[in-house]
């Protein structure tokens, strides 16, 4: 059988000579003769002809002539509407492409396509038509059994799923009705035909505790167990620090350490020491060396890509590593030895840092503190608290101070920083959520962000002047026309910042943040800024990061969480080690491209996990308040209706059946002028007083109606405390 290996090599050249400029479209025996193919070796050439036409990169004209795509076909990623239609992503376009009911082949969402484009739809987006299906990307799905006579049929969790899965009698492993199930597609819908599939595993019934989240991770594809060769892995792995392991490394133990967390955190990735000497503040960020454990290519390391990130759902963690690892011989516990990569930066008067070193280190963390403590010391002055800890308030007294340094030069350059309200969501023990609000963001936490930012910028700009290769965290530019639209509807509340076409710089987004400062309309314009921005993700080249108005940036700080740091430690080490020779650098080059298309990827999917955990918590907390009233604000006008956030951050849907008899809503702009006879009008960021009417936990939505006088008491909206910076 042919070497893989040997047969992607063919693949690329193949590509790279029918994508030449040079190249006229041939056929089959006319490639064979260009290339002088002998016949023995022909079957070669059409299994990886076929390769190439199967993962979209070059078509076979109806003439049999072999050519690269045309300028108007693109190949990406199926984006699926409940209602027929969907959009195609294609990496580097600005913006998806519209495929209308009609022309989606019977693609299914999330399905690699190929697509023709044409004009631009009503919508102002590019209209196109699938032309081929390269790859099914939903073999499985999650959703709610419905028994009916001698079969059956599942609804789907994913509301981007058009239309039921038909469930033979024989295929329904004996559901009942109300059960969760994982479904195997068998037939994929198409015209006049229902998706068929077969129950493949039972989740529990829909109203089970935890049944809900589990569907969320089994939908998402997110593993949870880990493969016996992992484990097996583990078990030989020591639970503390040997000698020997720490021969040759730097020895920081005598430096007052301590690392800063959330009161639940288990995985603690960094430790702080800060001194002065010499008129020079010394940070050092020590983060755990987890490439010492997880050897390249090993099962360990296997796994970790494959997960990529660590997934956080409001009451459980599914690590990217076992917990043997994750919380406990690569956590930074305090006593314990820990093996360590430190950036120990020396930093000048005004925030600069002026020198660095990178070095394999081991530390000794003297005590494991909370953002809750330290904001007490550093914000509060809690007498208390500043008594239990008194052998280290100064050094967190210098932590503000380098930190409120750092952060007025990244603010200088024109760093944007949110700053809007988080969601808090405390559960009993069966998941059961018990409270719902805004989370409280002390000052504490923008101290360990600060220092986490200062390392991961210095590291990134060190490997970029070597001119070696890495993995990069980038951010690019926003969308020129979303910031148009931003700037039109941020003018409805009196504010505009300077933004051309050609000019887009950070430093304008945050002095628009800075003007909404403790504004009723802060959380809103925060939100609809950070719409407007793209999404960051890795890459192995740098091109900057917008946001935090840098050119270097990399994430080097959180390798038990997160597999681009991991990977980043593994070089950093190559070149400790000098082992970063001509052959490790073909091996990057060759591998991170797709390493960090994948990171992105995985990351993408554990924050949408985390969004849709948390959507079901709200409706499932906000169930058990129907018929009650609160005030809240206007969040955004469709020609469908209104969105409404309340105090707690849940946000709820007026529909315009639920407003007025006489009504009409302009679609897509900044306003809505509902009930014209009455002379009620909403805005965006109005308040409003609302009902809680229904709620759907299989769709995750909240439905609201106007509340009217004589309803229950409304609960005011609460402004924000003074601890707001």
């Amino acid at each position: 059988m042919e070497d893989n290996t040997l047969l992607e090599e063919k693949k690329e050249t193949i590509y790279q000579i029918i994508t030449s400029q040079e190249y006229v479209p041939l056929k089959f025996k006319e490639l064979c003769y260009l290339l002088q193919v002998q016949e023995k070796d022909r079957d070669t050439l059409l299994t990886v002809l076929d390769a190439l036409i199967e993962e979209g990169r070059i078509i076979r004209t109806a003439k049999g002539r072999y050519q690269k795509l045309p300028a108007d076909c693109f190949k990406g990623k199926f984006i699926s509407n409940h209602k027929g239609f969907g959009f195609v992503r294609v990496d580097g376009a600005d913006q998806d492409f519209f495929v209308p009911a009609g022309k989606t082949m019977g693609a299914y969402h999330n399905d690699t396509v190929l697509i023709r484009t044409g004009r631009p739809s009503s919508g102002k987006r590019v209209e196109a038509s699938v032309i081929k299906i390269l790859d099914r990307g939903l073999k499985q799905l999650v959703g709610t059994f419905r028994m009916k006579n001698n079969y059956g049929f599942v609804l789907p969790d994913n509301q981007k799923i058009d239309g039921d899965i038909y469930i033979a009698g024989h295929n329904t492993m004996d559901a009942v009705d109300g059960h969760k199930v994982v479904v195997e597609l068998l037939h994929y819908k198409e015209k006049g035909k229902s998706a068929e599939g077969k129950i493949i595993e039972i989740l529990g019934h829909i109203n089970d505790p935890e049944v809900d989240v589990l569907s969320v991770v089994r939908d998402m594809n997110i593993p949870v167990d880990f493969p016996d060769a992992v484990m097996k892995q583990v078990s030989h792995i020591r639970d503390t620090v040997s000698d020997e392991e720490m021969a040759g490394r730097e020895d920081l133990r005598h430096l007052q350490t301590v690392t800063i967390d959330g009161e639940d955190a288990k995985d603690l990735d960094d430790a702080i020491t800060l001194y002065e000497e010499n008129g020079l503040y010394k940070l050092g960020v020590h983060i755990a060396d987890v490439s010492h454990y997880v050897t390249e290519r090993s099962p360990l390391d296997k796994e970790a890509l494959n997960r990529g990130t660590s997934c956080y759902l409001v009451d459980r963690v599914i690590p990217m590593l076992p917990h043997k690892l994750s919380n406990g011989i690569c956590s930074l516990n305090a006593g314990e030895d820990r093996l360590t990569l430190s950036c120990l930066m020396d930093i000048d008067k005004e925030g600069h840092i002026i020198s660095h070193k990178i070095c394999e280190s081991v530390i000794r963390v003297d005590k494991r503190m909370s953002y809750t403590a330290v904001s007490a010391i550093v914000e509060d002055h809690d007498p208390e608290v500043m008594e239990t800890y008194h052998e280290l308030v100064p050094m967190f007294e210098r932590m503000l101070t380098v930190s409120d340094l750092l952060r007025a030069l990244r603010r200088e350059r024109g760093s944007i920083d949110f700053d809007f309200d988080e969601s808090r969501i405390t559960v009993d023990a069966e998941g059961k959520v018990e409270y719902i609000g805004p989370y409280e963001r002390r000052r504490s936490n923008g101290i360990i962000e600060d220092f986490m930012l200062a390392a991961n910028e210095t590291i990134a700009e060190d490997f970029f002047w070597q001119e070696l290769p890495f993995e990069y965290r980038i951010h690019e530019a926003p969308d020129a026309e979303k910031v148009k639209q931003l700037s039109v509807l941020i003018s409805k509340f009196g504010f505009f910042f300077k933004a051309s076409k050609e000019n887009i710089h950070p430093k304008e987004f945050q002095k628009l943040l800075d003007k909404i400062d403790g504004t009723d309309c802060e959380n809103l314009i925060s939100r609809m800024t950070l719409r407007t921005m793209r999404q960051a993700r890795y890459s192995p080249t740098c091109s900057g990061h917008f946001g935090l108005a840098c050119k270097y940036y990399c994430h080097f700080t959180s390798p038990i969480r997160r597999y681009p740091d991991l990977q980043i430690h593994r070089i950093i080490k190559d070149v400790l080690h000098g082992k970063l020779d001509e052959d490790r650098i073909r091996h990057y080059d060759s591998i991170l491209p797709k390493v960090s298309e994948d990171n992105s990827k995985k990351e993408r999917r554990a924050e949408e996990a985390e969004r849709e955990v948390e959507k079901l918590k709200k409706v499932e907390y906000m169930a058990e308040h129907k018929g009650e009233c609160f005030e809240g604000v206007i969040s955004g006008v469709t020609n469908r209706g209104l969105y409404v956030e309340l105090p707690n951050t849940v946000e709820g849907f007026i529909s315009v059946s639920n407003l007025y008899d006489d009504y009409y809503c302009y679609s897509d702009e900044e306003y809505a002028m509902i009930g014209e006879a009455t002379g009620k009008k909403y805005s965006l960021g109005d308040s409003i007083k609302i009902k809680v009417k229904d709620t759907d936990k299989r769709t995750k939505t909240i439905d609201f109606v106007i509340a009217y006088e004589g309803d229950e008491t409304v609960v005011k909206r609460k402004r924000k405390q003074a601890h707001r910076k």
